[in-house]
C-alpha cells in the first residue's frame, strides 16, 4: 500500500472527489458513480481508457458483486424486500402503522418512536438501518413526516448505535483492532476494557444520538431539513418533485386489496423473525467458526460457559453477519407467505407477486450499493486513505492529536464511505503515534485518541453518499438518496463542531472529564437548535395550512 500511496499521491483523491461533487451536482448517483470508478480506474491503468473501461466492469464492479460478503448483503437486501412487499400487500404495513397512529398521535410522537427503534436494534447497523426504515415509513407518512427526516433518524441511530454497544456485531472487530494496536507498542491492556473507557469519548455519536431525540421532540428543523418537512406538512409531498426515492412505488404505494382484514401482527411477526434470526444466526454462525478454528483455550471457554460476556463478544466478532442476515431475511419471507396463505389474504401467485414486487423496487438501490462498494476498492487500490493520513502523520502536537484523528477520520471516511475500513487504516497509526507523542501516557489522552479514531469514522460514513449504510438509509425510507444526505449533513457538521469544540480541545488538551464536556455539548446542541431551528408546525405555517386546504 506505501508504494501505491508514493505512486498516486494527490491522483488518489480525484475518484472520490469526483463521485462526491457530481452526485451533488446531478442529482444522479448511478452515472456519477460509475464515472468515479472509470477515472479512477484509467488512473490505474496508467491513463488508458480501455483498459481503466474494462477494468471498471470486471474488476470492480463485477468483483464487488462476486465478493462473498457483499453478495450476501445482496442477497438479504432482496429478500427483506420481497418480504415487506408481502407485508405491505397483505395490509399488515398499514395496520402497524394504524396502531403505532394511535400511540403517536403527532408528527413529534412519530419521530421519537422511531429513534427509540433505533436504540432497540443495537446489534447490527445493516439491519438496524432497514428495519427502522421499512417498519416506520407508514406511520411517519402518515403524518406527513418527510422521507429526508426519516432517512435522517434512520441513518443518525444505526452506526453511532452499533458501534458504541457492548455486545454487538461492531463490538469485537473493534476491540480487535485495539488488540493489535496495542500490541504494536507492547502495551498490556484489556482491549474490551480500553474499548468500554473509549465509549465516554466518542463525542459525535453520543452528541448525535441526543441531537436526533432534541430534533424529534421539539419538532424544530433549520436548514434544507427545515424546507423539506415544510413541504410535507403543507402540501403532503413527502418527497421533492423530480426526487428519485431508493424504493420504486411498487413498494411504496402497493395497492391493498379490498376487503381484507387489517391486522397488524402480520407486520410485526415477521419483522420480529427477522430479528431473532439475526441474533439467533449470529451465536449459530460465530460459534461454528470458533469451534472449526485452532483455538483451543476459546473453544474451551465456548463449550463451557456459551453465554458468558466474553463468550457472546468472542462469537458475535467470528461470525459473518451477511450470512446471519441472509438467514434472517428468508426467515421473515417464509414467516410472511404463511401467515398470509394461511389466512387466505392472498393466494400463493399473488404472495409471489407481491414478493418479487418487493424486490423489484430495492433493484436502484442495490445498484447504487454496488457502485459504492466498487469505489470503495478503487480508493483502496490507489491508496486514498493513506495518502490523507501522510498529510497530517507527525505535524501535530499530542494535546491537539485527538481532535487531528477526529478531523482525519471524518474525511476519510466521507471520501471513501466506509467507517470500518477507515478504523482499520488510522488505529494502528493513531494509538502508536499518541502513546510515542504523550511520553507513554495511557490515561485521558489515550483514550481521547481511540475515542476519536471511531466517532471520527462513523461521522464520515455517516455523510458520505458513497457510504453503505448512507445508501441503505435512502432505501429503507425511499429517500431520494441526494436529498438525504444534502438534509443530513448539516445536522452531522452541527454535532461534528460541537464535538471537537467542547470535548476534544477540553478533554484532551485541559484534561477535563469527559462527562462534563458530554454534558456541555448537549447543552450546546439544545442551545443551536433552540436559536437556528424553526418550529415546523408554527402557528404562523399552520395558518398558511388551513387557507390551502379551504381554499
Amino acid at each position: 500500500m506505501e508504494n501505491l500511496v508514493e505512486h498516486y499521491g494527490i491522483w488518489s483523491i480525484i475518484p472520490p472527489l469526483v463521485a462526491i461533487i457530481l452526485a451533488f451536482k446531478t442529482k444522479q448517483v448511478l452515472p456519477s458513480l460509475f464515472l468515479a470508478i472509470f477515472v479512477g480506474a484509467t488512473i490505474i491503468s496508467g491513463g488508458n481508457v480501455f483498459t481503466g473501461f474494462a477494468s471498471t466492469i470486471q474488476k470492480y464492479i463485477a468483483g464487488s458483486i462476486a465478493n462473498e460478503w457483499n453478495a450476501g448483503i445482496i442477497v438479504f437486501d432482496i429478500a427483506l424486500g420481497g418480504m415487506i412487499g408481502l407485508v405491505a400487500k397483505s395490509g399488515g404495513a398499514k395496520a402497524i402503522a394504524q396502531w403505532l397512529g394511535k400511540k403517536a398521535k403527532s408528527a413529534k410522537g412519530a419521530m421519537v418512536a422511531t429513534w427509540a427503534m433505533g436504540l432497540a436494534i443495537f446489534f447490527d447497523d445493516y439491519s438496524n438501518t432497514l428495519l427502522v426504515g421499512t417498519t416506520m415509513r407508514p406511520l411517519t407518512d402518515e403524518r406527513r413526516i418527510s422521507r429526508e427526516k426519516l432517512a435522517f433518524l434512520t441513518d443518525s441511530t444505526a452506526a453511532p448505535v452499533a458501534s458504541m454497544a457492548f455486545i454487538a456485531t461492531w463490538t469485537a472487530y473493534e476491540v480487535g483492532l485495539l488488540k493489535d494496536a496495542f500490541n504494536q507498542i507492547g502495551l498490556e491492556v484489556n482491549a474490551y476494557g480500553a474499548f468500554i473507557q473509549s465509549i465516554p469519548f466518542r463525542f459525535y455519536s453520543i452528541i448525535m444520538l441526543c441531537f436526533v431525540l432534541m430534533i424529534a421532540a421539539t419538532g424544530r428543523d433549520y436548514g434544507p431539513m427545515l424546507k423539506a418537512e415544510r413541504r410535507a406538512r403543507k402540501t403532503g409531498k413527502l418527497i421533492e418533485d423530480g426526487a428519485i426515492p431508493l424504493a420504486s412505488k411498487e413498494l411504496t404505494e402497493m395497492e391493498i386489496k379490498e376487503n381484507i382484514p387489517l391486522r397488524a401482527y402480520n407486520a410485526i411477526i415477521p419483522v420480529l423473525t427477522v430479528i431473532v434470526m439475526v441474533i439467533l444466526g449470529l451465536y449459530i454462525n460465530g460459534r461454528g467458526a470458533i469451534l472449526a478454528g485452532n483455538d483451543r483455550e476459546l473453544i474451551e471457554a465456548v463449550k463451557a460457559s456459551p453465554l458468558s460476556p466474553y463468550v457472546l463478544r468472542q462469537v458475535l466478532g467470528s461470525a459473518n453477519a451477511s450470512v446471519a442476515m441472509m438467514w434472517a431475511a428468508f426467515s421473515g419471507s417464509i414467516v410472511a407467505f404463511i401467515l398470509v396463505l394461511s389466512q387466505r389474504i392472498l393466494n400463493f401467485k399473488e404472495a409471489m407477486e407481491a414478493w418479487v414486487d418487493g424486490a423489484k423496487a430495492l433493484v436502484i438501490a442495490i445498484m447504487v450499493l454496488v457502485l459504492a462498494w466498487a469505489i470503495g476498492s478503487i480508493c483502496k487500490d490507489l491508496g486514498t486513505a493513506n495518502f490523507l493520513v501522510k498529510i497530517l502523520e507527525g505535524k501535530v502536537p499530542a494535546g491537539i492529536v485527538p481532535m487531528g484523528v477526529f478531523i482525519l477520520g471524518c474525511i476519510i471516511a466521507f471520501s471513501t464511505g466506509t467507517s470500518w475500513g477507515t478504523t482499520a487504516i488510522l488505529m494502528p497509526i493513531a494509538v502508536p503515534l499518541i502513546y510515542e507523542l504523550s511520553g507513554g501516557d495511557t490515561g485521558t489522552i489515550l483514550y481521547a485518541t481511540i475515542g476519536a479514531v471511531f466517532t471520527g469514522a462513523v461521522f464520515g460514513d455517516h455523510c458520505s453518499p458513497i457510504s453503505d449504510t448512507t445508501i441503505m438509509s435512502s432505501m429503507a425510507s425511499a429517500s431520494d438518496h441526494i436529498d438525504h444526505v444534502k438534509t443530513q449533513i448539516v445536522y452531522a457538521i452541527t454535532v461534528a463542531v460541537i464535538a471537537m469544540i467542547v470535548g476534544y480541545i477540553p478533554a484532551a488538551v485541559l484534561g477535563i472529564n469527559p462527562l462534563i464536556s458530554l454534558s456541555a455539548g448537549l447543552v450546546l446542541a439544545f442551545i443551536v437548535i433552540k436559536f437556528f431551528g424553526k418550529e415546523v408546525e408554527d402557528p404562523e405555517f399552520m395558518k398558511d395550512i388551513e387557507k390551502n386546504t379551504t381554499a
